[in-house]
């Protein structure tokens, strides 16, 4: 693991320039944005990384993205930064490429079956879809 001071939310938003802001508060426009943004916080207060790896990989993200047919008009920031996340999660081997993969399928079928409105709840069927 890598010997870093962890940052605070503000701290992060200073060290990564990209992330959408309103103010020097960071911006999310679905729940699962935040969720990755607190995740790739506890990481890095894990010593997972350090915030300059972090940067590095995002904007290798990003340019793959580009690359492949991403407008790159702001609406698509917190996919990088998901595919950051797994990126580095299945770098660092806390977790297989492969599971995130059956996490992603498991998180997909609950979601289709689950109503509008309502908590998605992952069950042991989601995983043998």
């Amino acid at each position: 693991m890598t010997k870093v001071e962890p940052l605070t939310p503000y701290q992060a938003t200073d060290a990564i320039p990209s992330i959408p802001r309103a103010g020097n508060e960071p911006v999310f426009h679905a729940p699962w944005e935040a969720h990755a943004f607190a995740m790739a916080l506890a990481l890095n207060a894990r010593g997972v990384f350090a915030w300059s790896e972090w940067a590095e990989t995002l904007g290798d993200e990003i340019r793959k993205a580009q690359a492949a047919g991403d407008p790159d008009s702001g609406d698509t920031y917190y996919r990088h930064w998901l595919a950051t996340l797994e990126r580095i999660v299945a770098e660092k081997g806390i977790a297989t490429r492969e599971a995130l993969a059956q996490h992603r399928a498991a998180w997909e079928r609950a979601a289709d079956r689950t109503p509008h409105g309502t908590p998605i709840e992952l069950s042991t069927e989601d995983f043998h879809g």
